[in-house]
């Protein structure tokens, strides 16, 4: 989540929005957004109604959901999907940045 929260500038400067979508408890998710300073929306999903919604991967054996990270245009279609493997496959910062510009670029 650091990550996305160090990078949240480069996201806004592009007129993007970041959403975090998780399993957590609104209290469990409003600890966390105030102790590591998130400036984004973290949206609790506990009873994985999103996830489901999203077609997002749950593996026990690796303690739950599978990161799903995608970019939803302004009309709410999914413009790209990365369904991870693992909980720490992540595409990086750039990957979002470059689809993010690409989609905008296209839309012209």
């Amino acid at each position: 989540m650091a990550r996305f929260r160090d990078s949240y500038s480069e996201f806004t400067a592009r007129g993007a929005e970041l959403i975090a979508i998780g399993p957590d408890s609104l209290e469990s998710f409003q600890r966390y957004w105030a102790k590591e300073n998130i400036p984004f929306t973290g949206l609790p999903d506990h009873n994985n109604a999103v996830a489901k919604m999203y077609k997002q991967q749950v593996n026990l054996f690796k303690f739950g959901r599978m990161p799903l990270n995608c970019i939803i245009d302004t009309n709410g279609l999914m413009r790209f999907v990365y369904y991870s493997a693992s909980r720490l496959d992540y595409p990086d910062i750039p990957t979002f940045l470059n689809v993010i510009d690409e989609l905008k670029e296209t839309s012209k």
